[in-house]
């Protein structure tokens, strides 16, 4: 790339507070993990020159990661927008994935194109431990889908999300991810040094932490 996008979607991300520190009152994620930083990803399309620079990076690390894709996917919901604005910039055909089958009309869980034979590049806002991008790309090679890569704004990159996706077999990217991130709230003062030492704890151990 070009363009440091890694940088500057971090440095975004904290200005408009999409990311939380919350080390004495931590959150806890769907996947049961408990975590003194939250990341809402869904903040960023409230914002066009954020919105904006997403798209291009991630359409750009899409060409250059994955040019063999010939559908971009978005996993619903929060991947929704960003995949359709990636499938505009580089002119592809689109598609979402539900997180479960319709329970009425034809039952569907991938909407747009048809996927058969195709090759499938889905997009999702973050990666955790990846179980919700992982059931998108069930879905897509239930379907008859060929799942060429995923794609996400930011990783935590978690040792559990390495696994899982070598596991299922499949190949990831991320414009940015937690080591930028955390290097971009130190420059901007958003972390003190005992928040520091606490997040290096927990991105060692996430499952244990604070067990």
């Amino acid at each position: 790339m070009t363009h440091n996008y890694s940088k500057e979607v971090a440095e975004d991300l904290l200005a408009i507070q999409a990311v939380k520190f919350a080390p004495e009152d931590p959150f806890t994620w769907a996947s049961g993990i408990v975590s003194p930083i939250y990341t809402d990803n869904r903040l960023t399309i409230a914002f066009p020159k954020v919105r904006d620079l997403i798209a291009a990076g991630l359409a750009e690390l899409a060409a250059e990661r994955f040019p063999e894709a010939d559908i971009i996917g978005g996993v619903a919901t929060a991947g929704i927008p960003h995949a359709a604005l990636v499938a505009d910039c580089l002119a592809k055909p689109m598609i979402y994935v539900r997180a479960k089958p319709k329970d009425h009309g034809r039952g569907k869980q991938v909407e747009g194109a048809d996927v058969a034979n195709k090759n499938v590049l889905l997009i999702d806002d973050l990666f955790s431990t990846g179980g919700s991008v992982l059931g998108a790309a069930t879905a897509v090679q239930a379907a008859g889908g060929r799942v060429v890569g995923l794609l996400a704004i930011f990783s935590y990159e978690l040792q559990a999300l390495s696994e899982n996706f070598a596991a299922a077999g499949l190949t990831y990217a991320a414009l940015t991810n937690y080591t930028q991130l955390a290097q971009a709230a130190v420059a901007r003062g958003d972390l003190e040094a005992s928040q520091i030492e606490t997040l290096k704890e927990w991105h060692q151990d996430p499952k244990h932490w604070r067990k």
